[in-house]
């Protein structure tokens, strides 16, 4: 199963509370260790993460830098415990525009990880589903196949993900707004979406366990027929 969540909310968690948007964020990094191990306890397979998106390049300077730090501090003080719970750390996106020590720590944490198999935890950052889907077409144009797998696989060599670019199962969007905001645009073909107000930081363990139950009611039929359906 393959689940991804959009972490939104973190901002307005904090401007809610007369504190510093920062504030909010670092909230937010203690949220994702919850889920992660949640989704671990739950025997998810793969939890993919929209950490940083391509367009949030575009907020201030003061905001990105410490977005990038926090993630940073994020894998290299989660790198040891995720080992230890067989928990696989991939980063995918764009890798150009980062700093080579956020670079170096994410092959650290990649390489340190690479062997685990209990959950899949794939973490977003410069990344954007219309730039991949355009840089798997590039990638495509030098290669005989061209059906769906072929571009899957494609995709996933577009945004660094060794193995290819699995569908998403159930996509959850905490903090109210009800779009895909440019991620996973062709993994969430058919996906379920589940949007709550819920706030990033407060979205926890039981939230979670509520979005699963919710979504295990749901008649997933990808265009076909219900059975007995006439």
């Amino acid at each position: 199963m393959h689940i991804a969540i959009i972490m939104d909310g973190n901002g307005r968690w904090a401007t809610r509370r007369g504190r510093a948007r920062t504030v909010g964020h670092r909230e937010g990094a203690k949220a994702v260790r919850k889920i992660v191990e949640s989704a671990r306890r739950l025997e998810i397979d793969i939890l993919t993460l929209y950490a940083f998106s391509s367009n949030n390049w575009g907020r201030p300077r003061s905001e990105v830098d410490a977005l990038l730090h926090l993630l940073q501090r994020y894998l290299i003080s989660e790198t040891r415990r995720c080992a230890a719970q067989s928990i696989r750390i991939k980063v995918i996106g764009r890798r150009d525009r980062l700093s080579r020590s956020l670079m170096r720590t994410i092959e650290q944490t990649e390489e340190a990880t690479a062997s685990c198999n209990r959950l899949n935890l794939r973490i977003a950052v410069d990344y954007s589903a219309r730039q991949s889907i355009a840089a798997a077409a590039q990638i495509l144009q030098r290669s005989p196949d061209n059906d769906q797998a072929a571009f899957s696989n494609a995709l996933g060599c577009a945004i660094h993900s060794a193995n290819g670019s699995p569908s998403v199962d159930l996509l959850i969007r905490t903090g109210g707004e009800k779009r895909l905001s440019d991620f996973l645009l062709w993994e969430c073909a058919y996906a379920e979406l589940s949007f709550t107000d819920c706030l990033w930081p407060d979205f926890d363990e039981t939230a979670f366990e509520a979005a699963l139950e919710d979504y295990r009611h749901r008649n997933r039929r990808f265009g076909r027929l219900a059975a007995g359906a006439v």
